[in-house]
């Protein structure tokens, strides 16, 4: 089953995909993470958008669409997939839908979680002292502000782009986490 997992930053996607991954034996892909991880390992591509995400700028189409196609081909993505922070506007959206047609694959669900802007930022906050890790540099109340502004503009779009597939299904992120991940049960199992 490949998934896509919509939502503003902070609106709990990652929880959520930890759910869907222990629920469906799927792979969690977060572009995020993948992007994180390549800064950290020092890679070319990591230092390339090492300032880029420091600044909470967006990485360019065509490198994340570059990580996307290296990541889903890899084997453990042979079942499915569960994409988090990928596709981010609706020209991502489009050459998505390219890539898994020349792998013959399709989006079983697209999921949205919808979240008040206005808690979004305490959320952040306390995602870093409840996890008691370093604060990500991505993770500062400036960096959340402008990240917010960039999702307003280039990715609340996807919602109404994909509001008439039959796949899609918008999930009140306000709800408690237990209560989401019910919604997100029952419309992976059922459709509804």
């Amino acid at each position: 089953m490949i998934i896509i997992l919509l939502g503003p930053p902070g609106s709990g996607k990652g929880t959520q995909a930890n759910f869907i991954q222990n629920k469906l034996s799927i792979p969690h892909l977060s572009t995020g993470d993948i992007l994180r991880q390549s800064v950290k390992n020092e890679t070319d591509l990591g230092n390339k958008v090492k300032n880029i995400m420091a600044k909470g700028e967006l990485v360019s189409d065509d490198l994340v669409l570059d990580v996307i196609k290296e990541r889903v081909s890899q084997s453990d993505c042979n079942l499915g997939f569960i994409l988090d922070g990928y596709p981010r506007n609706i020209t991502q959206a489009e050459s998505l839908n390219i890539v898994l047609k020349d792998i013959d694959r399709n989006i079983d669900r697209i999921l949205f979680l919808d979240v008040d802007f206005e808690v979004l930022e305490s959320r952040i906050e306390s995602r870093t002292k409840e996890n008691n890790e370093e604060k990500r540099a991505d993770d500062t109340s400036e960096v959340l502000i402008k990240r917010l502004e960039e999702y307003k503009i280039q990715t609340a779009p996807l919602g109404e782009y994909y509001s008439n597939n039959k796949k899609f299904k918008k999930i009140n992120g306000m709800k408690s986490i237990s209560e989401v991940s019910l919604d997100i049960e029952n419309f992976l199992n059922n459709g509804i």
